[in-house]
């Protein structure tokens, strides 16, 4: 007779597996996912199955653990696990979060141009390119992987999000240029642009490593040298720029012009540069 914690197992393993498939289904990112069926595996370590009552009691547990923002992604993973099985139930209530009209720990623009300069001095052409990319277009570190070598010679790259939207990332015209002439001086094969030393497509896990090794050997704030930190860094040159919001939330791919416009809001430590230079009475 087989054991039937064994049997359990395997019934939650088709069960992520058949959940992934949906996901996957929906063009959901790699990275949301992976997060949501790690929240799945985490529900059913602690409880056997998702009732009303263990679903709120996965709530208490959450918010005993971790912060809020971690406590509504896993709950927001839990509901969209409840609609996969087609649960009628109620969903979990999310945390009420302040909104921040203002986002921090950015890259300023000089300590961006001071990476460039070092990355290039140090002959790490990979990370100087793989920065360049994130400044100039605005891509989440997970859509920065899959940028092909194809794409480069288009000058543009078509990503696919919820609902079978299209989204176009473009390369601006002197990026593609310097990058077409490292391509051809380093023989970069054809297929994914950026490559570890295996000639595997680098990892959004050790991007984020390297940049905080960056963050020592070159003497900048580890705070502001994380993926997303690149992405703002183009929010906030572009709107200086431009000042079309609307466009700026297409490319950013924002569901809402709502969360774009945190950008056009000055920092804490903007706000303070600023009133030091302008009063002096």
């Amino acid at each position: 007779m087989r054991n039937n914690s064994i049997d359990r197992d395997e019934n939650i393993t088709r069960q992520l597996n058949g959940f992934r498939d949906w996901l996957e289904e929906r063009n959901r990112a790699e990275n949301t996912i992976l997060v949501y069926t790690f929240a799945v595996r985490q529900f059913y370590s602690l409880y056997d199955s998702p009732e009303s009552n263990c679903l709120q009691l996965y709530k208490c547990f959450l918010l005993e653990h971790y912060k809020p923002q971690t406590v509504n992604l896993r709950i927001r993973a839990l509901n969209c696990y409840m609609e996969y099985l087609n649960i009628s139930a109620p969903p979990i209530s999310m945390l009420r979060m302040q909104q921040k009209t203002y986002v921090e720990n950015v890259i300023s623009q000089a300590d961006y141009e001071y990476l460039k300069r070092c990355l290039m001095r140090d002959g790490n052409h990979l990370y100087y390119f793989l920065i360049r990319f994130m400044a100039a277009t605005g891509v989440r570190v997970s859509e920065l992987v899959r940028f092909q070598t194809t794409d480069v010679e288009k000058g543009w790259l078509n990503l696919y999000s919820k609902g079978n939207k299209i989204r176009r990332i473009y390369i601006p015209k002197s990026l593609q240029s310097d990058t077409l002439a490292w391509m051809v001086r380093e023989e970069h094969p054809p297929g994914f642009l950026f490559l570890n030393r295996l000639g595997s497509p680098v990892t959004p896990a050790a991007i984020r490593g390297q940049l905080r090794k960056f963050s020592a050997l070159y003497g900048l704030n580890p705070a502001v040298l994380h993926p997303h930190s690149f992405r703002h860094r183009f929010a906030k040159n572009f709107i200086e720029a431009c000042g079309d919001i609307s466009f700026l939330s297409d490319l950013l791919g924002h569901q809402s012009i709502e969360t774009t416009r945190i950008y056009l809001h000055r920092s804490r430590a903007e706000q303070q540069i600023i009133v030091n230079q302008v009063v002096n009475w």
